[in-house]
């Protein structure tokens, strides 16, 4: 699936690019035949669950994996059989990989020490990072020292101080409670925005790739199944992988999609377009229909969970907020009826 204008240089570009791991018949074909190009600037994510092949395509991109096939390019050059360390790309780690015998400062200087710059420059510069990533007055302290989201804030510096072309950043919120991981969403896009660098992300979750990215591919099985802008990815669901992993759509394959909506083909339905009924209620006409019994209801505060197990076989969900709830016991056995509008179902292929 290739994606973006012809003719200019991307940041990076895979073309028929495949990665396998073992022979015979424990051959596994971690990235299967995956093009995709990503925009100068670009806030990209891979989004997928593990072992979709999200995490290679960062590590061929890196230069820590080579590919079997095809070609990697970053801004138009061809870096398929390239060294790391001679690619203008830097990544940030989800265990943050700091050193612990060194400072904060002497972490973020670390790149340019490498690169013979001088004492006072590479530490002068490090300071400017450390204020970017507004760290200023930790420079003295060991990485024990640091909170959890400090510790990703001076990898982010010692990523950015070389001044990548592009900043890989694989799981880098995994390790971070709730509350400082959405908090670092927005500093992380905030910084991208205003330093202009690609990033590319890897992440599984859901929620973190719709929030940040400009776009979004979706991984399954070593393929990408759908690259679109974010709202299009939720709104727009292509295929039954996509709807379920992306929002947790309801998903009605099969004969189950010719019962309920006399469709011959399969379709999606958000959870929050789903309302409920009693089953001796009056549905406003025009709506689509399903009857089935409460298996369970869980309560999140502003809004509640209903899983229903329809007459027709699948299990849907409803997110009901806590204005609208249904008159209906919250009892499992409880039988109810599922109503939505005909606009929101998506056609899936």
């Amino acid at each position: 699936m290739a994606d973006g204008k012809q003719g200019s240089a991307y940041a990076v570009e895979f073309k028929e690019v495949a990665r396998t791991f073992g022979t015979g018949s424990a051959l596994v074909r971690a990235v299967d035949r995956v093009s995709l190009s990503i925009q100068p600037g670009e806030f990209f994510a891979m989004l997928g669950p593990s072992g979709s092949g999200k995490t290679t395509c960062l590590r061929l991109i890196a230069g820590f994996e080579l590919p079997d096939d095809g070609h990697v390019l970053l801004e138009g050059r061809d870096v398929s059989n390239v060294p790391p360390y001679e690619r203008n790309v830097n990544t940030v780690f989800q265990d943050y990989a700091l050193f612990p015998h060194m400072t904060v400062l002497e972490n973020v200087a670390y790149g340019p020490r490498m690169r013979g710059v001088s004492s006072a420059e590479r530490f002068a510069r490090a300071r400017e990072m450390l204020d970017l990533v507004k760290l200023r007055g930790f420079e003295d302290r060991p990485p024990a020292q640091l909170s959890g989201g400090q510790k990703q804030r001076v990898a982010l510096a010692r990523a950015l101080i070389n001044q990548p072309k592009v900043l890989l950043l694989d799981e880098p919120l995994g390790a971070l409670d709730l509350k400082l991981r959405e908090e670092m969403q927005i500093e992380l896009r905030n910084l991208q925005r205003r330093l202009g660098i690609t990033f590319v992300y890897v992440t599984h979750d859901q929620g973190e790739a719709l929030s940040m990215a400009d776009r979004v591919a979706v991984f399954n099985n070593g393929r990408i199944e759908q690259l679109s802008p974010a709202r299009e990815l939720y709104a727009k669901p292509r295929t039954p992988f996509v709807a379920r992993f992306v929002g947790g759509a309801n998903v009605v394959e099969g004969e189950a999609a010719q019962r309920i909506a006399g469709l011959s083909q399969s379709f999606a339905v958000r959870p929050e377009s789903v309302q409920l009924f009693s089953t001796v209620d009056d549905v406003p006409a025009g709506l689509a229909t399903a009857d089935g019994t409460v298996l369970d209801v869980q309560f999140h505060g502003a809004t509640s969970r209903w899983q229903v197990k329809l007459d027709a076989g699948d299990t849907f969900t409803a997110t009901l907020n806590a204005g609208h709830m249904p008159r209906v016991a919250e009892s499992p056995g409880e039988r109810v009826r599922l109503a939505w509008e005909r606009g929101a179902m998506v056609i899936l292929a």
